[in-house]
């Protein structure tokens, strides 16, 4: 029997986002096969009646629930759909210990978990349930439709994939053993420290202040993570970081062995100009069938997905056709 545990919730709206007053909002917990207590907020379309078509939303990789994921999902619920945003475990409201870790396995398994929950819910259609991933989280949610029959429609937004970065480093610039053997050696040191000391050491979230020298993508997150526009004091990006030793199981396993059996549909959408866009291209190369699209936004770099930049750069209209198309 699955048991959650004792979240201590903020009760406050504390979103970078506007509230809605198209939808109602509260926020639901649910517990992932790992036995790790999920927190999320569920936006509920008004004045809507019967089984609804459902989406959980995670992301970016780093984020919580208050950023890009919660402006997805409170979107996409004015559209008619009943969503939630959750928190990936260890990180936000989330329950788990240590704080601040990753797995790729678990990641899934959180996906899995937030399907589970609206799956049993009784306003929502278990036949007609979607997901979408933002940024690292589009890597995991496309991984998870690998896996998962029930999910219907995956939308991958700005995605990265997490184990390519993590082993490769940006723009498959590492990838030889010389570079991934120094991170190993590097990582696996920091454990005996962290052994030693019994703690975790963290990584750091987006390098502030901004070097003047920044690569074009550091840059790019530090307007969003670092700034009004997008800063959360739960959002791991926007402070300490993950935790240093945590990241070293993404490096040692890679994504999307079975991308070309996902039967259900799958959007990926991505920027033109964003630095990651060159992960959603080869990830959709992956894919087979009809029910598959490729969307490229021009002119967008990477966080413009994250909140719509400053030409509402999120194709929100594409995405409800898509969903209703596919949750129909």
């Amino acid at each position: 029997m699955k048991k959650t545990e004792e979240l201590n919730l903020v009760t406050e709206w504390d979103k970078v986002f506007p509230k809605s007053e198209k939808v109602d909002h509260k926020k639901v917990t649910f517990a992932n096969h790992f036995g790790i207590t999920l927190a999320a907020d569920m936006y509920i379309p008004k004045n809507v009646t019967g089984k609804l078509p459902a989406i959980a939303v995670s992301g970016p990789y780093g984020a919580v629930k208050e950023q890009s994921s919660g402006l997805y999902a409170q979107t996409m619920a004015e559209r008619g759909f009943l969503t939630i945003a959750f928190d990936p475990s260890f990180t936000g409201e989330s329950g788990g210990f240590p704080r601040y870790m990753t797995s790729p396995d678990l990641n899934v398994e959180d996906f899995q978990a937030a399907v589970d929950f609206l799956s049993v819910q009784d306003n929502v259609d278990p036949e007609r349930i979607g997901i979408i991933g933002i940024c690292g989280w589009g890597g995991v949610a496309l991984q998870t439709a690998c896996l998962d029959t029930r999910i219907k429609a995956t939308v991958t937004s700005t995605m990265y994939d997490m184990t390519r970065v993590a082993a490769n480093g940006y723009f498959d610039a590492d990838d030889n053993k010389e570079a991934r053997v120094k991170a190993r050696k590097a990582v696996n040191a920091q454990r005996t420290e962290d052994f030693r000391n019994g703690t975790y050491a963290l990584a750091g979230g987006v390098v502030d202040p901004l070097p003047s020298d920044a690569p074009f993508f550091v840059k790019d997150y530090y307007d969003y993570y670092k700034t009004n526009r997008g800063y959360h004091k739960r959002s791991l990006n926007s402070n300490d970081g993950w935790a240093i030793t945590g990241m070293i199981s993404l490096s040692n396993m890679r994504q999307f062995h079975y991308a070309g059996e996902i039967d259900n549909a799958v959007l990926m959408i991505h920027g033109e100009k964003a630095h990651s866009c060159y992960m959603s291209k080869d990830a959709f190369k992956l894919l087979n069938g009809d029910n598959k699209e490729l969307y490229i936004i021009p002119d967008a770099v990477h966080t413009d997905l994250y909140d719509g930049g400053d030409k509402d750069y999120i194709p929100f209209d594409k995405l409800e056709s898509f969903l209703h198309e596919y949750l129909k």
